[in-house]
């Protein structure tokens, strides 16, 4: 799958017809020394869909995750990211390709604003990054990206207050502005409403739902509600394995999944 870059340097995948699945997972392994994490994972992923990753703990679920953005390199298999084999790149390079994570713990700069967290996030993959001797508010195309995120994500009123200062919900909630800065084609999301109250839970999985149609969203959560109210398919792991995909409806009604999982009655 072919590549070009746009006016700010960044690389991007060219679809070359409708319908290309934007993520194609194919017998993808992960070995650490004698543990074998992630277990010949096959999964597929269209453009556009909002898929929810599940399993107990030790699944393999953010290993996955890892393999996919970059973090580890795999031990076999592949990833497709738009039909364009991207196993072999690094992190930054997928990134630069539109392929975006958060993390189960929130990583951000507790010291600085809201507003320069975000307008930081909207410069990583520019040419802009490089420059030391002009001020980023400057920019005025990173200036307008970063309050259109941050009236977006419901932040303007807060935009001058320290991270550190903010209650965990708002951290979760910049975390995924961040990962939106340059607009990616594929996000990875990693149990975004972990620690939420059910109130932050709730206007968390509100604002998921209100996200670019356009972006596939691949989140991996274990609250039950969440999962459930934002997923259009469920994929199911169990001991770094394939255990079961499907619906909602196929998911909560599969006797193994129950059993393992959500619990037998």
């Amino acid at each position: 799958m072919p590549t070009i870059k746009t006016e700010n340097g960044r690389e991007c995948v060219v679809s070359g017809k409708d319908g290309t699945p934007c993520l194609v997972v194919e017998d993808l392994t992960k070995d650490f020394g004698g543990l074998r994490a992630v277990d010949g994972v096959n999964l597929r992923i269209e453009s556009g869909e909002r898929r929810v990753l599940m399993g107990p703990n030790g699944a393999g679920k953010t290993t996955l995750f890892n393999l996919i953005s970059g973090i580890y390199p795999s031990s076999g298999g592949r990833i497709l990211y738009f039909e364009k084999d991207v196993t072999g790149l690094p992190s930054y390079r997928r990134a630069a390709l539109g392929i975006a994570r958060t993390y189960q713990i929130t990583n951000l700069f507790p010291n600085l604003t809201v507003l320069d967290n975000i307008l930081m996030a909207c410069q990583a993959l520019v040419q802009t990054k490089f420059v030391m001797f002009r001020p980023l508010s400057s920019y005025h195309r990173l200036m307008d990206r970063c309050n259109e995120l941050l009236k977006g994500f419901g932040l303007w009123e807060k935009r001058n207050e320290l991270v550190k200062n903010l209650s965990h919900g708002d951290q979760r909630q910049i975390e995924v502005s961040l990962a939106l800065a340059e607009k990616p084609r594929l996000l990875l999301l990693d149990e975004p409403a972990a620690g939420l109250s059910s109130a932050e839970t709730h206007a968390l999985t509100l604002l998921l739902k209100k996200l670019d149609p356009s972006i596939t969203i691949l989140l991996i959560e274990h609250d039950m509600d969440v999962a459930f109210e934002f997923a259009e398919r469920i994929t199911v792991l169990y001991q770094g394995k394939f255990l079961a995909e499907g619906t909602k409806e196929e998911i909560k009604n599969n006797p193994t999944v129950q059993e393992i999982y959500l619990g037998s009655e």
